[in-house]
């Protein structure tokens, strides 16, 4: 039997989705998270209730009972040459933290593969595009010098299509998937860093759960790897269409409305984006046609994270919105509604850096 791997995750919340899937593929995870998190979590283990199609409520699947360990830790506890992989699953400004920052600095210098499943590619990622000037984009960062450290080579990026929160009421090592799509991943550059996705991707295929009545049955959100690099970026037409359209000039909206309001509009912003993505590189299989996600955003009932914490008064979040507009724009290509959606995002975040002043 193979040796289990090791794997460090940047994110307790959205990360432990993918750390319970790899503990329950028998693997190890270490969960980079705040103090009071890895209390909770080195206590109870987590627990990550998933929708299995054909079945009434959730599945509750719980790290203490897999074959896998899963433990928790603050920044300054782990050292990242001791794992196999590194996955970062915080907001894109949360990496400005002196102790997150230091932490990534260590990740760079112990050479360890690196999987992002952020909303906003980080820019290793992007120099690995061909004929995109990831160093014209640092704008849309809240700090890209966090990145220096990281060779592209080792870099790669999966699409975070999984919906998941945490329940307010219930303790913090609790998430709940609201849909179960999978991770799409790209390769790396390495093969032998591949080598540790395909992995992963193997092993969390085979996972299955005891439903209590003598069956043994599969569990939803795998990992999927593909060879281009260009998969991953399928989620900015969704992000662009529903998640940054729930910002408006009153009050935040949920997805399925940004998205059904006027399906017509979305459909023409989600095939703008598309067609970004394909002059960059991608082939239309790469890509999501808007039809299947339209229909996935009509389960999408809250707004979207980015827009919550706008209206929570955040002065910063990530802007996938504004790389994109901004890639547009190199390439000579404009779409207003877009560009209504950055301006909106943008006096949010500034009228929250007021407001935070004024206090």
């Amino acid at each position: 039997m193979s040796k289990s791997l090791k794997v460090l995750i940047l994110g307790a919340s959205y990360g432990s989705l993918l750390g319970t899937k790899i503990c329950l593929a028998g693997h190890d995870v270490t969960l980079v998270c705040l103090p009071a998190e890895a209390n909770e979590i080195n206590k109870s283990g987590t627990l990550v209730r998933l929708p299995v199609r054909g079945r009434d409520g959730f599945v509750e699947t719980r790290s203490t009972l897999a074959p896998g360990t899963l433990d928790a830790a603050v920044p300054d506890q782990v050292d990242p040459a001791a794992y196999d992989l590194v996955c970062l699953a915080m907001q894109e400004p949360q990496y400005r933290a002196p102790e997150i920052r230091t932490l990534l600095r260590r990740i760079g210098e112990a050479k360890r593969p690196v999987m992002s499943i952020m909303n906003m590619p980080p820019l290793p990622f992007l120099s690995r595009i061909p004929g995109l000037d990831a160093d014209a984009l640092k704008s849309c960062y809240t700090d890209p010098s966090v990145w220096d450290g990281i060779d592209p080579a080792l870099m790669t990026l999966a699409s975070p299509d999984p919906q998941a929160f945490r329940p307010p009421e219930e303790p913090m090592n609790v998430l709940q998937v609201a849909l179960p799509t999978n991770f799409k991943v790209a390769t790396f550059e390495s093969a032998e860093a591949t080598e540790i996705l395909r992995r992963l991707e193997t092993d969390i295929d085979a996972i299955r759960h005891d439903d209590g009545e003598g069956a043994m049955i599969p569990l939803p959100v795998k990992l999927r790897v593909h060879d281009s690099v260009f998969v991953p970026l399928a989620k900015w037409s969704m992000l662009l269409t529903g998640n940054y359209r729930c910002v408006t000039s009153g009050e935040a909206r949920p997805i399925s409305e940004a998205v059904h309001d006027d399906v017509e509009l979305s459909g023409t912003v989600y095939n703008w984006v598309s067609s970004i993505c394909q002059q960059l590189g991608a082939n239309p299989e790469d890509l999501v046609p808007f039809e299947k996600y339209a229909s996935a955003a009509k389960g999408l009932a809250k707004p979207s994270s980015a827009a919550r914490a706008l209206y929570a008064g955040a002065t910063a979040i990530e802007r996938v919105d504004k790389l994109v507009s901004l890639i547009a724009d190199t390439i000579g290509e404009q779409n207003a509604t877009v560009k209504q959606t950055v301006a909106l995002v943008d006096g949010r975040l500034e009228a929250n850096k007021v407001a935070q002043t004024d206090a």
